[in-house]
């Protein structure tokens, strides 16, 4: 499709589009909380004290179903083109990605690629600790063993290496996200990061931020000897970069581009210093390819990953429809004692959450297999 077609596009919110996101938000808050307190709770409470590895699987099967619904609004719903270029992912490797932080909803992008890959159950971001603060889906992020950071490093660097140190088993599948611009792109923030530049010397940059290297170089030398690659994503949106309830009303982006390029570890240097300027010239690449992306309307060497299957999103939309119907009958329409179990489990759960704490098996080993 031209680029002039796709502007004039219309992208008002319209009743049916207003009633349809809202309907989509009503679905989605509820089968998170239904997902969250009865299958969730137990997979990665109870099942994690046998056995860690087990329970990442069960969470990953149940998270997995309820994660499927964003694709499938985002791809099904909304009509949104998700255009893939550069190298494939393997479906079966463990690796990191590295993206740029154009927006609030980028992660949920990373969602549409690893999807296709099987990997949407194990995906695991590195994000600010406020985000840990929201009621559910804070709880949610702690489940699956997102890491939270403060953004002050003398406080992260202590919480990073003990999450980090529990990602290491082969066995386990991992897809572990970081952003490393820390922040999502603004023009008032690009201002902010090119005068630090100018100051330091660094490189002038207009479509990313300057990178942190720190936590980079940390997931870097804590995995290497398990990661089998580090992917460079770099993500563009046509025309108009989308928030959350642009997603949720449909009104944006017409088109998501993701570029990929893999970097094996042997690539990537050990020394801090090394590393931070590895990563500037990393982020120097992707400022220029974002330049040829907005010029161009597309990043080069497009491909396809195929289109989602109708009939996967189906069974997941069932599973999960029948998993939240069930949990809510138990809970509004049965024996008191469901009624006791989530208010237990949502005090525990915000409980856990707030202090950081993940149960250890009992036998103090990780590996069931």
């Amino acid at each position: 499709m031209e680029v002039k077609d796709i502007k004039t596009r219309d992208h008002t919110l319209t009743p049916a589009r207003l009633f349809r996101g809202l309907l989509c938000l009503l679905v989605l808050l509820l089968t998170t909380f239904m997902i969250l307190v009865y299958y969730g709770f137990i997979s990665a409470i109870f099942v994690r004290v046998f056995s860690i590895h087990y329970s990442r699987k069960a969470t990953a099967f149940f998270f997995g179903s309820w994660l499927a619904l964003w694709p499938f609004l985002f791809e099904k719903i909304n009509k949104t083109k998700v255009i893939f270029s550069g190298e494939v992912v393997p479906a079966r490797e463990r690796v990191l990605l590295i993206a740029n932080h154009r927006t609030e909803v980028d992660w949920m992008y990373l969602w549409d690629l690893a999807i296709r890959k099987g990997q949407l159950g194990y995906i695991k971001y590195i994000l600010k600790s406020s985000l840990m603060k929201l009621p559910v889906f804070g709880w949610a992020f702690h489940i699956l063993e997102f890491i939270s950071v403060e953004r002050k490093w003398e406080a992260d660097e202590s919480t990073m290496h003990q999450m980090l140190s529990t990602f290491k088993d082969y066995h386990d599948p991992l897809w572990l996200a970081l952003f490393p611009e820390g922040t999502d792109f603004t023009e008032q923030k690009c201002i902010r990061s090119q005068k630090h530049a100018a100051e330091k010397g660094l490189p002038i940059l207009k479509n990313v931020l300057l990178p942190k290297t720190k936590g980079f170089h940390m997931c870097v030398q804590d995995l290497r000897q398990c990661l089998d690659a580090v992917y460079d994503v770099t993500i563009g949106y046509k025309h108009q970069c989308p928030s959350l309830l642009d997603n949720v009303f449909g009104l944006e982006p017409s088109e998501v581009h993701i570029h990929i390029q893999r970097i094996p570890l042997h690539h990537i240097p050990t020394t801090e210093n090394q590393v931070t300027n590895w990563l500037m010239n990393t982020f120097s690449r992707k400022n220029q390819l974002l330049d040829k992306f907005y010029s161009q309307g597309h990043f080069p060497h497009e491909r396809t990953e195929g289109d989602l299957s109708t009939l996967n999103f189906l069974v997941s939309i069932i599973t999960v429809i029948l998993l939240t119907t069930i949990s809510t009958y138990f809970t509004f329409f049965s024996s008191i004692w469901f009624k006791i179990y989530v208010l237990l489990a949502c005090s525990f759960l915000a409980y856990i959450t707030h202090f950081n704490i993940r149960p250890t098996p009992f036998f103090g080993h990780k590996k069931s297999y």
